[in-house]
């Protein structure tokens, strides 16, 4: 039995980030060992009215306080709970968190030990432009048609990203304790300086958008690409009763596939012919016919209801 490792296991995480992106990023600090609480407004968070199974989720074994920030009481509480606190995460504009008295200026120089991961929607001085998961991916070519992205990649995405935020802070914050103390064992001597080890981070969810769409942008994904549409052995076909993903890219997959079909082995897998005779293969069977299919002759493909 494997155990998950526990990189965040003792270090406090203080989040007043709503919606998604941020318990999106609480959640898996959580899992990476974290000691989370969050703060949220009178009124909660959005999530929870959107999503009552979303919002479980992504807080199971956060501490969850109500605290409005707008007041004298709830600041005092906050200052409390930062005294506290090794990383802060947030997803204000920069100018709403300089009216709570939030900016990172003012933040190190309350509690020089503090990071920040501040979530963004666009980095630098297009952090005050509104915009959402949808906006930023469209930016970046993923948005198809009048249809909308299957998931809120940019969402998830940047996520992810505030979580390495973190563990960047927590990284550099150990190894520069690990470098005072080096230090002051060979000079035998205190330090000079104060050590301020807390930093700032920004993760704009455009950026994240930018990243997922890294593929699309190196000519992988488009519709005329090898996988986006030109492949024959990487498609989504209809089937007897539902569809198949087959991902047969691979020379060795692509051959696999063109011998259960019945077609020439050294079939260009990119041809008209190859998607026309696969059409049919696949049309002719069931989910279950090419599920033992795939089993048998170990080919990628995974079977879609209609």
């Amino acid at each position: 039995m494997t155990t998950t490792p526990q990189p965040l296991a003792g270090i406090r995480i203080l989040s007043l980030a709503l919606n998604l992106p941020g318990p999106a990023a609480l959640m898996r600090c959580r899992a990476l060992g974290a000691d989370c609480l969050k703060f949220e407004p009178p009124a909660g968070d959005p999530m929870s009215h959107y999503s009552a199974q979303a919002y479980e989720e992504l807080h199971a074994g956060v501490t969850v306080r109500k605290v409005d920030l707008k007041t004298l009481e709830g600041q005092a509480a906050l200052q409390v709970a930062l005294a506290q606190t090794d990383v802060l995460i947030t997803s204000f504009r920069p100018s709403a968190l300089a009216k709570l008295g939030l900016s990172w200026d003012a933040l190190n120089q309350a509690h020089p030990h503090l990071s920040q991961v501040a979530i963004v929607g666009a980095g630098g001085a297009s952090a005050e432009i509104p915009g959402h998961d949808l906006t930023y991916q469209a930016e970046h070519g993923l948005v198809s048609g009048l249809h909308l992205p299957p998931t809120l990649f940019a969402d998830m995405g940047g996520a992810l990203m505030a979580t390495e935020a973190v563990l960047q802070a927590v990284v550099a914050r150990r190894n520069e304790g690990s470098m005072a103390a080096t230090a002051a064992q060979e000079e035998a001597r205190a330090p000079t300086g104060k050590t301020q080890p807390g930093q700032y981070f920004e993760v704009a969810l455009a950026n994240a958008a930018a990243f997922l769409a890294l593929p699309r942008r190196w000519g992988l994904t488009r519709p005329q690409d090898i996988i986006g549409g030109a492949h024959a052995g990487y498609q989504v076909y209809a089937c007897r009763d539902g569809r198949i993903a087959v991902a047969a890219l691979e020379p060795h997959f692509a051959r696999r596939l063109m011998e259960a079909a019945d077609l020439r082995a050294d079939l260009d897998p990119i041809s008209p012919e190859a998607r026309q005779s696969l059409n049919a293969f696949f049309a002719a069977h069931s989910t279950d016919e090419l599920d033992a299919i795939a089993a048998s002759r170990d080919i990628p493909m995974h079977s879609l209801a209609a």
